[in-house]
Protein backbone atom coordinates (compact mmCIF):
# COMPACT_ATOMS: atom_id res chain seq x y z
CA UNK A 1 0.00 0.00 0.00
CA UNK A 2 1.29 3.18 -1.10
CA UNK A 3 1.08 6.98 0.59
CA UNK A 4 -0.76 8.95 -1.44
CA UNK A 5 0.70 12.93 -1.43
CA UNK A 6 -0.91 15.95 -1.68
CA UNK A 7 -0.09 17.58 -5.07
CA UNK A 8 0.84 21.39 -4.98
CA UNK A 9 -1.15 23.33 -7.32
CA UNK A 10 0.56 25.13 -10.30
CA UNK A 11 3.26 27.15 -9.50
CA UNK A 12 4.28 24.72 -6.76
CA UNK A 13 6.65 26.15 -4.20
CA UNK A 14 6.28 26.10 -0.26
CA UNK A 15 5.02 29.01 1.22
CA UNK A 16 8.00 31.44 1.67
CA UNK A 17 10.23 29.88 -1.14
CA UNK A 18 10.92 31.04 -4.46
CA UNK A 19 8.14 29.49 -7.13
CA UNK A 20 6.62 29.34 -10.14
CA UNK A 21 4.47 32.80 -9.38
CA UNK A 22 7.64 34.85 -8.80
CA UNK A 23 6.61 35.96 -5.57
CA UNK A 24 7.98 35.12 -2.11
CA UNK A 25 6.16 35.56 0.96
CA UNK A 26 8.87 36.75 4.04
CA UNK A 27 7.14 36.23 7.42
CA UNK A 28 9.98 38.01 8.41
CA UNK A 29 9.10 41.62 6.87
CA UNK A 30 5.39 40.99 8.45
CA UNK A 31 7.12 40.65 11.61
CA UNK A 32 9.15 43.46 11.80
CA UNK A 33 6.45 45.71 10.44
CA UNK A 34 3.20 44.03 12.58
CA UNK A 35 4.88 43.06 15.96
CA UNK A 36 3.43 43.30 18.93
CA UNK A 37 6.26 43.92 20.50
CA UNK A 38 6.68 47.33 18.58
CA UNK A 39 4.94 50.18 16.59
CA UNK A 40 8.40 50.95 14.83
CA UNK A 41 8.73 54.08 12.73
CA UNK A 42 9.39 53.68 8.97
CA UNK A 43 12.72 52.74 7.33
CA UNK A 44 14.42 52.56 10.83
CA UNK A 45 16.61 50.13 9.99
CA UNK A 46 17.98 52.37 7.00
CA UNK A 47 19.64 54.81 8.77
CA UNK A 48 22.91 55.37 8.29
CA UNK A 49 23.79 56.49 12.05
CA UNK A 50 23.48 54.22 14.75
CA UNK A 51 22.58 56.88 17.35
CA UNK A 52 19.29 57.48 15.16
CA UNK A 53 18.18 53.83 14.94
CA UNK A 54 18.86 53.66 18.74
CA UNK A 55 16.81 56.63 19.80
CA UNK A 56 14.11 55.63 17.51
CA UNK A 57 13.68 51.91 18.72
CA UNK A 58 13.59 53.69 22.49
CA UNK A 59 10.90 55.95 21.75
CA UNK A 60 8.99 52.86 19.68
CA UNK A 61 9.51 50.46 22.83
CA UNK A 62 8.64 53.85 25.49
CA UNK A 63 5.54 54.79 23.38
CA UNK A 64 3.91 50.68 22.92
CA UNK A 65 1.49 49.71 25.07
CA UNK A 66 1.63 46.32 23.39
CA UNK A 67 4.88 45.25 24.05
CA UNK A 68 4.97 42.43 26.86
CA UNK A 69 8.97 43.27 28.84
CA UNK A 70 10.69 46.73 29.72
CA UNK A 71 11.09 49.07 27.27
CA UNK A 72 14.85 47.97 26.78
CA UNK A 73 13.81 44.79 26.27
CA UNK A 74 11.39 45.31 23.25
CA UNK A 75 13.81 47.47 21.33
CA UNK A 76 17.39 45.14 21.52
CA UNK A 77 14.86 41.94 20.78
CA UNK A 78 13.38 43.84 17.32
CA UNK A 79 17.30 45.18 16.55
CA UNK A 80 18.48 41.51 17.11
CA UNK A 81 16.01 39.84 14.86
CA UNK A 82 16.87 41.96 12.33
CA UNK A 83 20.37 41.19 12.83
CA UNK A 84 19.21 37.52 12.47
CA UNK A 85 17.07 37.38 9.53
CA UNK A 86 18.95 39.95 7.38
CA UNK A 87 21.65 37.08 8.16
CA UNK A 88 24.69 36.75 4.80
CA UNK A 89 22.40 38.89 3.13
CA UNK A 90 23.72 41.82 5.18
CA UNK A 91 27.20 43.63 3.90
CA UNK A 92 29.98 44.50 6.63
CA UNK A 93 29.37 47.80 7.25
CA UNK A 94 25.70 47.62 7.37
CA UNK A 95 26.25 44.81 10.18
CA UNK A 96 29.08 47.09 11.52
CA UNK A 97 26.49 50.13 11.80
CA UNK A 98 23.70 47.66 13.18
CA UNK A 99 26.26 46.39 16.25
CA UNK A 100 27.35 50.29 16.82
CA UNK A 101 23.23 50.87 16.88
CA UNK A 102 22.86 47.94 20.01
CA UNK A 103 25.77 50.09 22.04
CA UNK A 104 23.88 53.13 21.12
CA UNK A 105 21.05 51.88 22.54
CA UNK A 106 22.54 50.37 25.83
CA UNK A 107 23.59 54.04 25.97
CA UNK A 108 20.50 55.27 25.78
CA UNK A 109 18.81 52.81 28.47
CA UNK A 110 22.09 53.41 30.77
CA UNK A 111 22.67 49.86 30.33
CA UNK A 112 26.58 50.47 29.20
CA UNK A 113 28.88 47.47 30.53
CA UNK A 114 30.77 49.21 33.25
Amino acid sequence: MTKSRKRRPEGGAKKGQKGGRGRVKLWSAKVTKNSDALDLESKVFKHRNPSDIAKSLKRSAERSTRRKGTPFQSAMSMLTFYINRAGKNLSTSRRHTLDRAKQELRKAFGREPS
